[in-house]
């Protein structure tokens, strides 16, 4: 950092921890930076607040555009393929991930890309420090299927394997919530926040039962949904990773976790919206959440504590 002239502001950071940022003016890049540090000695540039801003629109004319291939094809026949028994693909999610890459590498060709349908498919799923585009073109494709209307596009991107900007878009009804670290959380344009619940018994949890269907899988999937059941209001499941985090973020939902999700594409987009707008996301144990783990935990601070005693409790 050497000698340059810095202003130190603290907040709360993803997973709770606390972080400073940084601003400082960079006479290399000749413009404001921002610069975000958590716990000692670990700093990670974040890029030009412009950047960042030009980045978030970027991904929300990506998922605008993959919007419209999904809603076109959410009132027609579908041709479904089985990557699992209940893990399905359809060529709308073929259609909308390739329609987002090809958009975004056009403008960032030096940056990195991960997607469900790529490089999930080729077994590559490697996160560097170099900013990278994490997408899934259609989170809930078995409501897709379904003609059930919770879908949505989700667009996250990492720099230092940090979420940094998020989209994340239901076209059936036109929601968009979008977050940018340090810059807030949006639900069509509108700041959002999560719930101020502090008691577990009367807050909704979210949760998803994953796509593996061996007895052993099954048997601990439902007994900690049983188990669970006694301690919160009530329960739901809306087939959406994405939707699930961004329910968190504007206070719909107050508790969500989920274990053995598909990727880091399930969670890129909507990580930093919950975190912006006052969340936690964080391992289910109560460790640090990490992107690639396929574990996550989220609610508002003040349940945190409680919940994570819960779901130890319930393993």
């Amino acid at each position: 950092v050497g000698d340059q002239k810095k202003e130190l502001d603290w907040r709360g950071g993803i997973g709770c921890r606390k972080c400073w940022k940084w601003r400082h003016e960079d006479e290399n890049l000749g413009m404001r930076c921002l610069v975000v540090g958590f716990g000692r000695g670990e700093v990670v540039a974040l890029g030009a607040w412009n950047s960042l801003a030009q980045f978030l629109s970027s991904a929300v004319d990506a998922a605008k555009k993959a919007g419209q291939i999904i809603r076109k094809g959410f009132y027609e026949t579908k041709h479904v393929e089985h990557k699992g028994q209940v893990d399905l693909v359809t060529e709308t999610d073929k259609a909308c991930e390739d329609l987002i890459f090809n958009h975004l590498k056009q403008l960032y060709p030096t940056h990195k890309f991960i997607g469900e349908e790529t490089t999930a498919a080729n077994g590559v799923t490697e996160l560097t420090d170099d900013p990278t585009w994490i997408v899934d073109p259609l989170d809930g494709t078995t409501n897709f299927v379904h003609g059930f209307p919770f879908v949505c596009v989700s667009i996250g991107l990492t720099i230092g394997k940090i979420p940094t900007v998020g989209v994340v878009y239901n076209p059936i009804i036109d929601e968009l919530f979008t977050g940018i670290r340090g810059g807030g959380a949006f639900l069509n344009g509108n700041p959002i926040k999560v719930s101020s619940k502090n008691e577990l018994v009367k807050s909704l949890l979210a949760t998803e039962v994953g796509v593996k269907r061996d007895n052993l899988t099954v048997d601990a999937t439902t007994g900690r949904i049983n188990r669970l059941l006694f301690k919160v209001r009530s329960i739901r499941m809306s087939g959406s990773c994405a939707l699930n985090l961004c329910g968190i973020a504007c206070g719909r939902i107050d508790l969500f976790y989920e274990l053995g999700f598909g990727g880091p594409w399930d969670v890129a987009g909507g990580a930093v919206i919950v975190t912006e707008a006052g969340g936690c996301v964080y391992d289910p144990s109560g460790k640090e959440f990490g992107i690639t783990s396929q574990r996550v935990a989220a609610s508002n601070p003040l349940l945190k504590d409680a919940f994570v005693e819960v779901l130890r409790d319930s393993e």
